[in-house]
């Protein structure tokens, strides 16, 4: 864990802080990954997860390039497109294209196939790829997408996912929510955790803040555990940041 010098009354009181260029890292040629937490060949004993939060990979996938046919079971994996047309395919009969707006998710469950492409022959695709460890095994697996009013994360944190189908965003079999945030310079906001006993990771898709005090900048990781709220601070223009609060146990 590295510790950051910060005022007394801001100070959070658990957290864990994972600066860009700490992460693992893998070269493909047509794919380039970071890991944030121990994922294929890149191992990290301090690494292996933060709660029920088990991948997040920031990917980018060169034109035309792409993850062939492939297998997952109970967990359930969500992707969020940063840039560009992912083309998905699955064994559930799927065929759709996500793109920056789009959340897409799948509950592995009993087992499934999936493959996943750049459709364009002109532009690379980012995106990022976050799996968690469901609360029921051998479910139906399942799949859906939603495009999402990018405007709803102006100054403030809209929801793209949560435990409820009848509530904003995607839905997962697990207590987590996830929200995404874009803010001018500036502007601040307060994170009220929805369950006790959950963290959340917060993820930095763009330009800086400030967390508690803690400096963050681009690709940064934090996460934060017993505490029911804190205060985001956005230091630069158009800052993007992703919230993932999740059970701390598995």
């Amino acid at each position: 864990m590295e510790n950051t010098t910060i005022p007394q009354e801001n100070a959070l009181t658990h957290y864990e802080l994972h600066k860009a260029d700490t992460r693992g890292h893998a070269n493909h040629g047509w794919l380039e990954s970071y890991h944030t937490f121990s994922f294929a060949n890149y191992h990290n004993k301090d690494r292996m997860n933060f709660g029920v939060l088990r991948v997040l990979n920031d990917d980018r996938v060169n034109q035309g390039m792409g993850f062939g046919k492939h297998p997952h079971d109970n967990m359930e994996i969500i992707s969020i497109p940063l840039e560009g047309d992912l083309e998905h395919q699955d064994s559930m009969g799927n065929t759709t294209v996500i793109k920056e707006g789009d959340i897409q998710v799948m509950s592995a469950g009993t087992g499934i196939f999936h493959s996943e492409y750049n459709k364009n022959q002109d532009q690379l695709v980012k995106f990022l790829q976050i799996w968690i460890y469901p609360n029921k095994k051998n479910v139906t697996p399942r799949y859906n997408q939603i495009t999402l009013d990018l405007k709803d994360r102006h100054n403030k944190l809209q929801q793209i996912l949560s435990p409820n189908p009848e509530d904003e965003g995607v839905w997962i079999h697990q207590d987590a929510w996830f929200h995404i945030g874009k803010f001018d310079n500036m502007h601040s906001v307060n994170y009220q955790l929805k369950k006790s006993g959950n963290g959340v990771y917060a993820f930095i898709l763009k330009g800086d803040f400030t967390i508690g005090g803690i400096s963050l900048n681009e690709r940064d990781g934090l996460g934060i555990w017993d505490t029911n709220t804190f205060d985001i601070v956005a230091n630069s223009e158009e800052a993007q940041i992703l919230l993932m609060e999740v059970p701390m146990q598995l």
